[in-house]
């Protein structure tokens, strides 16, 4: 388990998870990839791709792409 945002989240079971790139990426190697697992975004780096990856919620993926995080 993990805390995020102050609740307590189960492991992300990423086996099988459809990962993508960025049609923008631009073929050098140097990307990141992008799941939705369980109600989750998932994001990892394509050079290490059995390495760690980052879990957020659809809303804090939102404000990523956004550009930042607006506090409620």
């Amino acid at each position: 388990m993990s805390a995020h945002d102050g609740r307590i989240l189960p492991q992300v079971d990423l086996n099988g998870a459809d990962w993508r790139r960025s049609s923008h990426s631009s073929g050098n190697g140097a990307c990141v990839e992008v799941a939705a697992v369980a109600d989750l975004v998932a994001v990892r780096d394509s050079k290490n791709a059995q390495g760690p990856a980052l879990v957020f919620t659809p809303r804090e993926w939102r404000a990523f792409l956004r550009g930042g995080l607006r506090h409620t």
